[in-house]
């Protein structure tokens, strides 16, 4: 059965979801950057929400797709992204922890040029990888939930870095695995053009 058209993918529950919640993104990182702390969290909840409920509908209303799979992950991280760029500037984390995050997701960004020269896209995701953003999406509120509710802030904070370091340590630990399925990749997989000239120059369309 062909793939749908991009058109009809982006109209199905699941994806019009994830691009809500892509759309959130600036406004969240606006409300944190103003201090308005109270209404970023509820932009945080609310994104949490569709994070949910795009999943919940691919697999119920059978609406799984190839668009869905990028847009879900990609949602995932531009949340991080962003609310690392407001704490930090907010200073309600230290400046080298968004590099620590971030130099993660650079470092396997630069494979994906290798995997194409193979005719692979992205790698499935890992479970150690969603460990390590659950983590840090759990992290992240915490730390605006400390800011906002200070009477509480000795309770909350202690649990929030807890979910922040392990979700750091996850979420690096995926990267690794990621780079271990590449180098499998890379060695059992020829490039495209020595499998072209195997070929006589043919061009398989299937590939």
């Amino acid at each position: 059965m062909s793939e749908p058209t991009l058109v009809k993918q982006l109209l199905t529950v699941p994806n019009m979801l994830s691009l809500f919640r892509l759309a959130l993104v600036p406004v969240f990182l606006w409300l944190l950057l103003t201090g308005q702390s109270g209404f970023a969290i509820l932009a945080l909840v609310v994104a949490s929400a569709t994070d949910y409920l795009d999943g919940f509908f691919a697999r119920k209303l059978n609406q799984t797709t190839r668009l869905g799979a990028l847009l879900d992950p990609a949602a995932d991280r531009l949340y991080i992204l962003a609310t690392l760029i407001g704490l930090a500037v907010t200073n309600h984390i230290p400046g080298w922890l968004p590099f620590v995050i971030i130099a993660r997701d650079v470092l396997l960004a630069v494979t994906y040029p290798m995997l194409a020269s193979r005719g692979y896209g992205p790698l499935p995701v890992h479970y150690v990888g969603k460990a390590g953003t659950f983590a840090l999406l759990y992290a992240f509120p915490l730390l605006l939930i400390a800011d906002v509710w200070k009477d509480a802030s000795n309770v909350i904070l202690p649990i929030a870095w807890g979910f922040a370091i392990w979700g750091i340590g996850l979420y690096w630990w995926s990267g690794v695995l990621y780079l271990r399925q590449l180098i499998s990749v890379v060695n059992s997989t020829p490039l495209k053009t020595t499998r072209l000239a195997e070929k006589g120059g043919q061009i398989n369309v299937s590939e």
